[in-house]
């Protein structure tokens, strides 16, 4: 199963310009992944679909993904409001008023969890949403589940997007994770930057935005004292491509755009390439 993640798309950061750079880049990535081969089976959004959770920008978000050979799948961010966004994508199922839902693959379960709270940078997941995804995991408790949402729940070293992990949310999804055996990670956005951690014995992997990426600076940082760091740069936009073998998870990290190609699977290197797949053990069997 191959799973597609894009995060924090921000449209409508340049209010009332259809054409926006964020909306750019969008474009950018959507055209790539609707040709990738092999095709992901699906796609999901994690947060940060609008930069104001305004209503023009999820049209514009609608407008955008219309067409792709693949679903669709919606996760929200701190930068979205529930209300707006539910009037454009009145078919999202929401769960006691969040945007908590199962999608049920054959080979892998997702379960999408809302840590939205409107007004808050940071994260949330109070009793209601723990209930819910307690609820999810006991009901199939021997099959394979990703944890998909916004807020990565560990700290990444960058000190202005850090998760604080005395935060109460990140105790209570910890709480509803633990001994879970079947859960095979958590991928998540917000932090506008690929990262991988271990968190809670679970591997959990960000994903870079379409929207510009946060600069990667790790020393300290003093609110009260600027100290002209780069906050946000324009790196080319990224996806994830997250691929279930059935085993386990393997997590890719790519940007949209014209690349470099150095060297070709042609006649010159069809030695080189055969030899490497003749030393795997299957294919020496096999031959």
């Amino acid at each position: 199963m191959l799973i597609a993640q894009i995060t924090d798309i921000h449209l409508g950061f340049e209010p009332d310009t259809p054409d926006e750079f964020n909306r750019q880049r969008l474009d950018r990535v959507l055209a790539e992944l609707a040709a990738l081969s092999p095709r992901p089976d699906l796609l999901v959004l994690t947060g940060d679909l609008a930069d104001r959770g305004d209503i023009a920008s999820y049209q514009r978000l609608r407008e955008a993904l219309e067409g792709l050979p693949f679903p669709v799948h919606f996760a929200l961010g701190n930068h979205d409001e529930r209300a707006t966004f539910r009037a454009v994508f009145p078919e999202v199922a929401f769960a006691d008023g969040f945007l908590q839902y199962a999608i049920e693959g054959e080979a892998l379960r997702l379960l999408v969890l809302d840590t939205l709270e409107e007004g808050r940078h940071g994260g949330a997941f109070c009793d209601a949403r723990a209930r819910w995804l307690a609820a999810r995991l006991d009901e199939a408790p021997g099959h394979p589940t990703l944890i998909v949402l916004h807020h990565p729940p560990m700290e990444v070293g960058i000190a202005w997007m850090n998760t604080d992990p005395a935060e109460p949310w990140v105790s209570r999804l910890a709480e509803e994770l633990a001994g879970r055996d079947n859960v095979v990670g958590l991928i998540c956005g917000h932090i506008h930057r690929a990262i991988t951690a271990r968190w809670e014995g679970h591997l959990v992997a960000t994903c870079p935005s379409t929207a510009p990426q946060v600069g990667l600076d790790l020393r300290p940082l003093d609110p009260d004292h600027p100290d002209d760091r780069a906050l946000i740069v324009a790196d080319a936009p990224g996806y994830a491509l997250h691929w279930w073998n059935g085993r386990e998870l393997i997590t890719h990290w790519d940007s949209a755009g014209e690349k470099d190609v150095l060297a070709r699977f042609d006649a010159r290197l069809q030695g080189m390439v055969r030899h490497m797949m003749a030393e795997r053990p299957g294919r020496a069997a096999a031959e």
